[in-house]
């Protein structure tokens, strides 16, 4: 019981959507009304701009961390750390205080990887830089750089650096965020897809706030 609760907890920790709550605290623009509707760094920065958008991400990266963290500390085992870090992921990108809705869990995930293995993030970290430096595709570098940072723990389960336990967080962690980009995917094959810009803002609602 105790473990389902911790579950639960983690759920809720990740559905706290950061990009709407900087936004009323601070006065600035919701990110579900602009770009894609999602509630993360990168549709923040289009909402809000680059101050706003950083924190942010901070913040998601911090709910992924602090879920695992706190199932530490109330002294779960490395399955429940693993279930509750993965609930917040969940939450991250179906959050309950939105309808379901949210952002990508990208943050979410890393913010939690930090916390089991900062080697793996490390070794993972160029590639997406390399990629947004080469294409300007946000999606396609936090595709990529989600597989590879699977794999890497994967190896590092097989040689022993890391505990068997972590691969129900890697590996159905990387399957969420990759559900969650399915509509950019879609647009990566296509060729449609929407290039970062940095200075790039947006007032006028997303097609749909729900997709």
């Amino acid at each position: 019981m105790a473990a389902v609760l911790l579950i639960g907890l983690g759920y809720l920790l990740g559905s706290l959507p950061m990009g709407v709550i900087v936004a009323r605290l601070t006065g600035g623009t919701d990110p579900r009304t602009v770009g894609s509707g999602r509630t993360g760094g990168t549709n923040a920065l289009r909402a809000m701009g680059p101050a706003r958008a950083i924190l942010v991400a901070v913040l998601d990266l911090g709910k992924g961390a602090a879920a695992i963290l706190l199932a530490r500390w109330l002294g779960a085992d490395e399955v429940v750390q693993a279930l509750v870090g993965l609930a917040a992921v969940l939450g991250s990108w179906k959050s309950v205080f939105l309808r379901l809705h949210g952002g990508r869990g990208v943050a979410t995930g890393v913010g939690g990887m930090l916390v089991v293995s900062l080697a793996v993030c490390f070794i993972a970290a160029p590639v997406f830089f390399i990629i947004i430096a080469l294409t300007r595709l946000v999606s396609l570098a936090s595709l990529l750089t989600t597989a590879f940072g699977a794999l890497v723990a994967v190896a590092f389960v097989v040689l022993g650096w890391l505990p068997a336990a972590w691969l129900l967080y890697v590996g159905p962690g990387a399957a969420i965020v990759w559900l969650a980009h399915a509509d950019n995917i879609a647009r990566l094959r296509a060729g449609t897809e929407r290039r970062f810009d940095p200075r790039d803002r947006q007032s006028t609602p997303p097609p749909s706030a729900t997709g």
